[in-house]
């Protein structure tokens, strides 16, 4: 059974501490606005001018206040890349990769990331992607230890918050196929994922579906609170995507974003710059770096060598074939609604901006 927020939900949803923290917007364009210059710094590996000799343009950039989602961009902020392509970048803050394509469609912003469930909107043609950013191969949920969850198999007649259309939803499906549950087997609470660590301090839900830094704030506020872990061989991607009709009409400006995006990347997916990396995403979050290290083991950061063999062997192609049966297993997706991944993800821009 399904349930929505009560109003006592949120009214403790409005005294969380982490409330703030979501800031997000749901298309109206009022998201955090930090632009390269006030924001970033340019490190002394990169060049300190423009290269590119295409026009200037700066780009309006979705996120969400987690290391995954600012790892590679911000890496390619603070290293010069974007500035190397002509590129100042703006970034706004959102709760949700849902938010962020109806701030698409709005015209609040031109790009965006997105975790695994937002993917969904893809396939349903709303978005396109254009690069991948890392690659997940367990999920995790956290439960109360008053719960007495020890597995996926003890959620049965549980109290769950999840985030329906983002990666939540997926994990949530993903583990009740796991366990041989279905959705009425539990007892479901969507709501935004800023109110889920009010609703477990107060012990509103049993369990919440989430990404940090909320589950981190979650395991730090509930006593005794903790991670379940699982893997079924689903593929967690989250990747960069912008609107159909931006790609049809800004070939070059994604090669370009791109292009330095992957320099980023293949600078912030170094173990030796993560410590760097991560005082970056605290610095734009407004959390502590120790919070941002403890997210650097959540994926496979993606470098260029990877990307490029991935792309030339078929395994980026098969990440996403793989990423759709997963939404078709857990019913997010229909079998009507399936399509060929190759009309949803633009691997030709993926391509040119490698080189490759």
């Amino acid at each position: 059974m399904k349930k929505k927020l009560t109003s006592l939900l949120l009214a403790l949803a409005m005294v969380s501490s982490l409330a703030a923290c979501g800031n997000s917007d749901s298309g109206s364009g009022s998201g955090s606005d930090t632009s390269t210059g006030s924001q970033s710094t340019t490190s002394s590996t990169s060049a300190s001018t423009s290269t590119s000799s295409a026009d200037p343009i700066t780009l309006r950039i979705g996120y969400m206040p987690n290391y995954a989602s600012l790892w590679g961009v911000l890496s390619a902020m603070n290293t010069g890349a974007f500035e190397e392509e002509g590129i100042t970048v703006e970034l706004w803050e959102f709760a949700d990769g849902p938010s962020e394509i109806a701030a698409m469609e709005g015209g609040s912003i031109d790009l965006a990331y997105i975790g695994k469930g937002a993917h969904t909107l893809c396939i349903q043609g709303r978005a396109l992607v254009f690069a991948p950013s890392s690659v997940h191969t367990s999920d995790k949920i956290v439960v109360t230890a008053d719960s007495g969850i020890e597995s996926i198999e003890d959620l049965a007649g549980k109290r769950i918050a999840y985030n329906s259309g983002s990666s939540s939803e997926s994990t949530l499906q993903s583990a009740l196929s796991q366990a041989g549950l279905t959705e009425a087997d539990v007892e479901l609470f969507d709501m935004d994922v800023s109110y889920m660590v009010s609703a477990m301090v107060s012990g509103t839900v049993d369990v919440a579906v989430a990404w940090n830094p909320y589950t981190t704030e979650i395991l730090n506020q509930v006593e005794d609170s903790k991670e379940i872990e699982f893997s079924n061989g689903s593929i967690n991607l989250s990747s960069w995507i912008c609107l159909p009709d931006y790609a049809e009409e800004n070939h070059d400006i994604l090669v370009r974003f791109s292009r330095a995006l992957y320099k980023g990347m293949d600078y912030g997916s170094n173990p030796d710059n993560w410590e760097e990396v991560a005082q970056w995403c605290a610095d734009q979050t407004k959390t502590s770096l120790e919070a941002n290290l403890a997210q650097t083991g959540d994926a496979t950061w993606f470098d260029i060598a990877t990307l490029t063999s991935n792309l030339q062997d078929g395994t980026m192609e098969g990440y996403y074939d793989h990423l759709q049966q997963d939404f078709l297993d857990g019913e997010s997706i229909t079998e009507d609604e399936a399509v060929d991944m190759s009309t949803v993800v633009l691997y030709d821009v993926m391509r040119e901006a490698l080189g490759i």
